[in-house]
């Protein structure tokens, strides 16, 4: 991971407030990924800490490095954060950005989790019993069903923008459910397995 120029990070004490800071922080954070930062937000950093454009541009570089080691460190203790900081380093800036990162790391490791690239995540499902009748001029037969209803989340298109969530019905006879279960079962045998042997 790429080293924190906090001389750089110095550029933030001119802000004209703490607020500034932390938006910056998540803004830097939110664009961590992205081979070119917005314009519209160089040029934010650049009116609101009367800095230039290039500077602006390695202030948000390096308070990305910033936050993603704080995400990968996963360190909310406040010692152990102010480590990420040299010695000699501006201690009132220093102490913002650690509570800065401390107040906002779940809020980070969570989107960083959730815009992983991946399948589709299923967030819940419900279902119901129906029952399907047909007849004819001989017989009347009830036949038993299982309707789910799936709630998927897709993969999110914008790195500022939440994922799409949509809802699908399927419907399961008693047959195919109990295949679906066995199979179920397996799986969870198999993560339960899995799980054992890695906490030896």
């Amino acid at each position: 991971m790429a080293t924190v120029d906090t001389e750089v990070l110095s550029l933030l004490l001119k802000a004209s407030s703490k607020d500034f800071v932390a938006k910056l922080c998540n803004e830097a954070f939110l664009y961590r990924d992205t081979v070119v930062i917005p314009e519209a937000l160089i040029q934010k950093t650049s009116e609101g800490l009367s800095i230039e454009v290039q500077e602006s541009k390695n202030l948000l570089n390096h308070l990305s490095i910033l936050t993603k080691k704080a995400v990968f460190q996963g360190q909310t203790e406040p010692a152990a954060v102010l480590k990420v900081f040299p010695d000699g380093f501006h201690k009132n800036l220093r102490d913002l950005l650690a509570k800065i990162i401390i107040e906002n790391l779940p809020m980070w490791k969570n989107h960083a989790i959730n815009n992983q690239v991946s399948l589709p995540r299923l967030l819940d499902f419900d279902w119901r019993v129906d029952i399907k009748t047909s007849s004819d001029s001989i017989s009347r037969m009830s036949v038993p069903t299982c309707i789910m209803q799936l709630k998927v989340q897709e993969n999110s298109t914008k790195i500022d923008s939440v994922p799409e969530v949509t809802s699908m019905n399927v419907e399961l006879s008693k047959e195919t459910l109990d295949t679906m279960l066995d199979g179920l079962g397996k799986i969870r045998d198999q993560l339960s397995s899995v799980a054992s042997k890695g906490k030896k």
